[in-house]
């Protein structure tokens, strides 16, 4: 039986997700579909990236997974089949598969070329149905396409680190169903950079001094339940997939809001990271 996910921005209104999960079963009758999301902010590579990333390790090896997000053909925006990490993606090469990649690099990498390929309209369902129940029968990638060595990347997703080390600058890359802002800054690279520095974290006109382990970190559980006044408080730290999240305590986007709208922060605002910057101390030689 194969697996195989679908990550587009479709959204569920239309037909698009129908149509394309029936052709799959037209084609793999015992196929198992599973729905990563279909709301993915139209044409948001980074988002998808960001999603994709953070899902597909959860998956068994040799899951497919078809992305339709800003699948369009054109001249700079060409069709990619990849073995990653032992997965199959199949995808356009519009910058997303560098999030992704971003510590493992792919084992083989072709630019799709079928049949009728350019006279497509709807890519995912003409073309990556085809090329994803070809990887299912057991088929080769060099039979779909030719075997290319590089992906599109995109720079603008990297956080920037200034000369003397001392200032991370990265940007809000995904706001999540709770209204909070997720950035582009690796607790990796905080780690690294930081080498235990002090440091404040600025966000929008908000500072943060502290960057705690778990969301309910801020709560003093001695304090009894009906006195507690945490609902809405923000805070920082590093979510389960390692990236220096902003948040509301038990945000509502109903009721107290989040930090998206609380804090007036949108995708690709900036976020900044300033570190003590430490003199080393001068030695003297004493003879």
């Amino acid at each position: 039986m194969s697996l195989i996910t679908l990550t587009t921005d479709f959204g569920l209104k239309d037909h698009f997700v129908g149509a394309v999960k029936g052709a799959i079963y037209s084609e793999l009758p015992d196929a198992k579909i599973v729905d990563i999301t279909h709301l993915i902010s139209p044409f948001n590579i980074t988002e998808t990236a960001y999603i994709l990333k953070n899902a597909y390790k959860s998956f068994p090896e040799g899951t497919i997974h078809i992305i339709g997000v800003d699948s369009e053909l054109s001249s700079e925006n060409k069709h990619i089949a990849l073995e990653l990490d032992g997965h199959y993606f199949i995808c356009p090469d519009n910058g997303l598969i560098s999030m992704i990649a971003s510590e493992v690099n792919p084992t083989k990498i072709v630019e799709i070329n079928i049949h009728d390929y350019l006279e497509s309209s709807f890519p995912v369902l003409d073309v990556f149905v085809q090329v994803a129940s070809h990887i299912a029968r057991g088929g080769s990638l060099n039979v779909i396409g030719k075997e290319i060595q590089n992906y599109k990347k995109i720079v603008e997703i990297q956080p920037k680190i200034n000369q003397d080390q001392t200032i991370i600058v990265g940007g809000v890359i995904y706001i999540d169903n709770y209204g909070n802002v997720i950035t582009n800054i690796t607790k990796k690279l905080f780690s690294t950079i930081g080498k235990g520095r002090t440091y404040s974290i600025r966000a929008g006109r908000y500072e943060f001094k502290k960057i705690v382990n778990q969301y309910n970190e801020i709560v003093d559980f001695t304090v009894p339940t009906e006195q507690r006044m945490y609902d809405g408080n923000k805070l920082a730290l590093f979510n389960s997939a390692g990236y220096l999240e902003i948040a509301i305590y038990r945000s509502n986007l109903n009721t107290v809001g989040g930090a998206s709208t609380l804090l007036g922060l949108k995708y690709r605002d900036s976020i900044a990271i300033e570190f003590e910057n430490v003199v080393k101390p001068e030695f003297t030689t004493v003879t």
